[in-house]
């Protein structure tokens, strides 16, 4: 599914777009602010993609920073799941940027 969002063939409430990543609002927010960034080109997790082009990850990096810096953020959190048993359930690496509200640690 995020392949056919980065493709422009799903519609989503992108807010940042480069021709490397695109940054959407997630469908199910876990917070007041919570972005997706994702690599156009499909790679399953975060450790395939940084095997493919480990200077993409920083990308996503820069690119959730920038997110941060458009709505507003002071703090947030970002997260790159990677696996069944760390929570990841879309299969193509994404980048969760998180705010709008205080963080608990360790998460749960």
């Amino acid at each position: 599914m995020f392949c056919k969002i980065a493709s422009g063939d799903i519609p989503a409430d992108v807010v940042l777009d480069t021709d490397e990543v695109v940054a959407f609002r997630d469908l199910n927010p876990q917070a007041p602010t919570h972005v997706l960034v994702v690599p156009r080109e499909h790679a399953p997790t975060a450790a395939s993609t940084a095997a493919k082009d480990e200077a993409l990850v920083g990308k996503l990096v820069t690119a959730a920073g920038e997110v941060a810096v458009m709505e507003g953020l002071e703090s947030y959190r970002m997260v790159l799941n990677t696996g069944a048993d760390a929570g990841q359930t879309v299969f193509h690496t994404h980048l969760h940027v998180l705010g709008g509200r205080s963080f608990q640690w360790p998460p749960g």
